[in-house]
């Protein structure tokens, strides 16, 4: 499946044991061999046996091993890409502990926990690899039911019932307390003048992203839109750049080059970290914007005015468009991109680094303007591959 070919050499594959392939690889400097990763692993994953190492792949095949494709320096670092998908499928597979409902009973709750935590250690036994501490952790929260409740004897019920009635009151005072508060703030800012506008908040949602009409979007969060004379316009939308923050530097394709649609189409980095945006249709680059690499902020002040990217002659356009939305209908789907982003703050970001979780959403559950920006590049390459990569 790797290599893409549908029948066998005529002189066939050898198959040998695990045993076998290791010493020939070992014995001929020059050797490529497939086994599983747990054959060449040392004890307590301390790293691969002596005289191996991985066979780095291009996956985007563009010639080189890029920074993000690099994931081959050791075994840590492998194990990780390949759980992300940094690693081409077709080399790679997982198993899948299964339920068809929330587990509620104990027992089920604790025969998933083990599979997830002191189960892993059978893994290698059967080929596969243990998972990662963090990402045992993000699991268990998904099956982990913590009740509330608690039992209350006879003789604490007349107890039981007034604490509730001095919380019941203390909510009403609060209440009650916040009304006027709000009441009195509310009347001060009416009052005030177009030239003392408050600060913009911290949280930004649908409401905050810019969705202009006669515009076509795709779901690679970038847009087109066919000029007077049939030449097309491209750019990134407005919500991807309320995800990263200030856009630091750029790097464009030039005139003259071919991009199909799902192609690279620019990369944006910020103080070094790194998304690829993909094109959102076919054709010829006629024209890059000359001002971005000098002036990259207009990707976040102005992503459909002096923010475009390319203007392109299309080559199949009719039948692309068919795959784009329009204004309408693309800000109903952008509601489920504010809850994959939330899904990823919330599984991928809290669990690996819990320094962190103050940053992901505000009060309410909105999400924190340019919230990429508090993170390094792990978590910009996580987000590239489970997020933009992954439709």
């Amino acid at each position: 499946r790797f290599l893409k070919e549908t029948k066998l050499p005529l002189n066939g594959i050898t198959l040998l044991n695990s045993g076998e392939v290791i010493s020939a690889i070992q014995n001929d400097p020059y050797a490529i061999g497939f086994c599983k990763m747990a054959d060449i692993m040392r004890a307590e994953n301390e790293g691969l046996v002596e005289n191996l190492s991985f066979l780095p792949i291009d996956k985007n095949a563009n010639g080189s091993i890029d920074h993000f494709e690099n994931i081959y320096s050791d075994l840590t670092t492998f194990q990780r890409g390949v759980w992300i998908g940094k690693y081409p499928k077709s080399l790679s597979d997982n198993i899948y502990a299964v339920s068809n409902q929330q587990p509620a009973d104990k027992a089920g709750q604790a025969f998933l926990s083990w599979v997830i935590t002191s189960g892993q250690q059978y893994m290698n036994s059967y080929g596969f690899c243990e998972l990662a501490n963090s990402e045992s952790q993000s699991q268990l929260e998904k099956i982990n039911i913590v009740s509330l409740s608690m039992p209350v004897s006879e003789n604490a019920g007349s107890k039981a019932t007034m604490t509730l009635l001095f919380l019941a009151c203390a909510i009403i005072l609060a209440f009650v307390i916040t009304f006027f508060v709000r009441f009195s703030l509310d009347k001060k800012a009416a009052v005030k003048t177009k030239t003392e506008r408050l600060q913009p908040q911290a949280g930004f949602d649908r409401n905050s992203v810019l969705v202009p009409n006669g515009l076509f979007f795709d779901k690679t969060h970038t847009w087109a839109f066919m000029e007077k004379d049939g030449i097309v316009t491209i750019g990134l939308d407005d919500f991807i750049q309320h995800i990263t923050g200030p856009i630091t530097r750029i790097e464009m394709k030039n005139p003259g080059e071919k991009i199909k649609k799902g192609d690279l189409l620019i990369s944006i980095i910020q103080s070094g970290k790194q998304l690829n945006m993909y094109a959102p249709v076919s054709g010829i680059i006629q024209q890059n914007n000359e001002s971005l690499p000098g002036k990259s902020s207009e990707l976040n002040t102005s992503p459909y005015s002096e923010g475009w990217v390319y203007k392109i002659e299309p080559s199949n356009w009719l039948k692309e468009i068919q795959l784009l939305e329009m204004a309408d209908q693309y800000k109903k789907w952008l509601n489920t991109e504010f809850s994959r982003v939330k899904d990823f703050l919330t599984v991928t970001l809290k669990p690996d680094s819990p320094e962190y979780a103050h940053v992901v959403l505000q009060d309410g559950g909105v999400i924190k303007e340019g919230v990429l920006s508090d993170f390094g590049p792990e978590i910009w390459e996580d987000f590239q591959t489970t997020f933009l990569d992954n439709r």
